[in-house]
């Protein structure tokens, strides 16, 4: 027998992986399971990015390798994206770096920066992918604790009071997941601050900032952020793209240039069609993103009905397309009240505690299916739980 190597040691399978394959099962039982857990988009893109990948994909010239750091049709329509929503300037030659999607820039970075015993701060509640990508990579994750308390925002005094010497990277993710918490107006100056104090590289992770949103953010605005921020951003959430795989690393040329050495020998551009259909995707106006959003806005109401009839608390102002909960006081933990209404109601919603420990109290439920489902999901629950 051949062993797996030591660096899976500790990385287990990817929860919705695991849990998708158990509701197939359920589903093969005939227990047609409305899935409520995963936030991929189930509404299309624009029609006319869609009509660019047909129109491109059918000429003859644009089947070959491409660039290791994208088309410049699509970098300068990033730039120009950044410019117009999140007032960033950005050299199109030089700070940015298109991606096969931002989860794969995740572990771009970990592998460019992180040696073996290199430390990298990890948010709890926080997206599990920062944790498992840091393994990989031969470094440590170190949690650090999020509270509601304190809005879902680091404690920088409870954080100085640690041994940060091993510590290379600080992964953030505003507005955040999966609590929808927007950052308070204070705390990218905090968090620039604290960085440059320790000698960290902060990975911010922003792919949710457009989602029933009107204010984006990049903290690539704050004064000196180039100077310690890998930003990265994707088309999944904002521009319904999730399966496409396009998403982007916005920083320093000197950063991009250290990224770009391990990026270039793990693939060989990203198929040109796309590069161009997405360019089309980021230069849509107000009117695409308000109409994204009025569908989210009347599914959120949904979820807050369903969240209702649990008996969870919640904050309405969350943004993002899902809702955060807390449970009643009563229920062990998410993963209960999660089991519950999966094998009682032929529902699944995510259990909180995915995302670490401080989520055990919590459930999520994502906005990424249609008003039917969630109407068909309410009448459930109503006729099997209440």
């Amino acid at each position: 027998m051949i062993a797996t190597a030591n660096r899976l040691n500790g990385i287990g399978e990817y929860y919705f992986s695991q849990k998708l394959r158990e509701i197939d099962g359920l589903n093969k039982e005939g227990k047609k399971i409305i899935n409520l857990g995963i936030g991929s988009p189930d509404l299309p893109p624009h029609p006319e990015v869609v009509k660019i990948l047909h129109e491109e994909s059918a000429k003859a010239n644009t089947h070959a390798y491409q660039s290791y750091k994208g088309s410049p049709i699509l970098r300068n329509a990033i730039a120009d994206w950044y410019k117009t929503w999140y007032g960033v300037s950005l050299n199109a030659d030089t700070d940015i770096l298109p991606l096969i999607g931002s989860k794969e820039g995740i572990m771009h970075i970990c592998m460019t920066y992180l040696d073996n015993g290199d430390q990298a701060l990890i948010p709890n509640p926080g997206y599990p992918t920062y944790s498992a990508a840091v393994k990989l990579a031969g470094g440590v994750p170190v949690s650090y604790e999020l509270k509601e308390e304190n809005k879902w925002q680091p404690n920088f005094e409870a954080l100085e009071q640690t041994d940060l010497s091993k510590v290379k990277l600080l992964f953030v993710n505003y507005p955040h997941m999966p609590t929808g918490t927007l950052p308070e107006a204070s705390f990218f100056e905090k968090l620039i601050a604290f960085a440059k104090k320790h000698n960290l590289l902060i990975v911010h992770d922003n792919p949710y900032s457009f989602i029933l949103n009107d204010q984006p953010q990049s903290l690539l605005a704050t004064p000196g952020a180039l100077d310690c921020v890998l930003e990265l951003n994707s088309l999944s959430k904002s521009q319904n793209m999730a399966g496409w795989r396009v998403g982007m690393l916005c920083a320093s040329k000197d950063r991009i240039d250290e990224v770009l050495r391990f990026k270039s020998n793990m693939d060989s551009g990203m198929f040109l069609p796309l590069q161009l259909a997405a360019a089309k995707a980021l230069s849509l106006g107000k009117d695409w993103y308000d109409s994204v959003n009025a569908v989210y806005k009347e599914r959120r109401e949904k979820a807050f009905e369903l969240l209702d009839l649990l008996h969870c608390t919640y904050d309405r102002a969350q943004v993002g397309m899902f809702v955060w909960a807390k449970i009643p006081a009563a229920e062990e933990s998410g993963y209960t009240v999660s089991d519950k209404v999966l094998y009682g109601a032929n529902v699944f919603i995510t259990p909180g505690g995915i995302f670490g420990t401080a989520g055990n109290g919590y459930v999520r439920v994502s906005l990424c299916s249609t008003i039917e489902n969630f109407n068909e999901s309410i009448a459930r629950i109503k006729s099997k739980l209440s």
